[in-house]
C-alpha cells in the first residue's frame, strides 16, 4: 500500500472554521475519497500549519487521478479556498507529495 503526505496552511484566524468544515464533511466527499482507495486519512495541525497523511489501497496515482477528475473534489476545494492556503500540483491536480525520508514498519 502506498502512502501519501502533504502540507498546507490555514489562513490566519480560520482554524476553528477549518475544523468545523471537516467535522461536517460532505458525505459525497467521503464517498470520493473511499472510491479513490484512500484509508487511514489524518490531518494534523500545528497552529495554522497542516500535515495530511493517508494510505492509498489502489496507489497514489489512482488516488490523485480519481480526486482530480471529481466534480465533488473541485467543489470542496472551492469551498475551502477562503480559509486554506494550498498549492496544488499542476500535473496531478493534487497536493504536492512530500518526500519520504524514514519509515519504520
Amino acid at each position: 500500500m502506498e502512502r501519501m503526505a502533504w502540507r498546507g496552511r490555514i489562513k490566519p484566524g480560520c482554524k476553528a472554521e477549518y475544523i468545523k468544515r471537516h467535522n461536517e464533511i460532505w458525505p459525497e466527499m467521503v464517498e470520493v475519497l473511499k472510491k479513490a482507495g484512500i484509508v487511514n486519512y489524518t490531518i494534523f495541525a500545528d497552529g495554522d500549519e497542516l500535515f495530511g497523511y493517508y494510505e492509498c489501497e489502489k496507489g497514489v496515482v489512482y488516488a490523485e487521478r480519481t480526486q482530480a477528475e471529481s466534480a465533488v473534489v473541485e467543489k470542496w476545494n472551492e469551498y475551502m479556498k477562503d480559509i486554506l492556503e494550498l498549492v496544488m500540483d499542476p500535473v496531478t491536480g493534487a497536493q504536492p507529495k512530500l518526500e519520504p525520508v524514514f519509515r519504520l514498519d
